[in-house]
């Protein structure tokens, strides 16, 4: 399993709006074949700056599997208008858990 995490600023001042839509794509990634879970984090001292988390079974699962469907452009229709700049997104593996 592989997690995505993408960088994601926006307009402060939009967070609220931000968040609704974010809430009303779950359901796209929760669809998505390979997809184990999203979460959405918001920098304490920095309210424009967020943290998407979401767990895929596989790097293709993301970047081929979920970006090639429909319901990644649902996605970007109900986020990507709040987006200050491009998402940076990478992909991590755990390599330990300590307690």
């Amino acid at each position: 399993m592989v997690t995505e995490i993408a960088y994601i600023t926006i307009d402060p001042a939009k967070a609220e709006a931000f968040e609704a839509a974010v809430a009303q794509a779950a359901p796209h990634f929760r669809a998505a074949e390979g997809c184990h879970g999203m979460r959405l984090e918001q920098v304490e001292e920095d309210p424009a700056c967020y943290r998407l988390s979401v767990d895929w079974e596989s790097v293709e699962h993301h970047m081929v599997n979920f970006r090639e469907s429909e319901g990644f452009q649902q996605w970007r229709a109900l986020a990507g208008p709040f987006f200050a700049e491009p998402p940076r997104v990478e992909h991590w593996n755990q390599v330990g858990a300590f307690f």
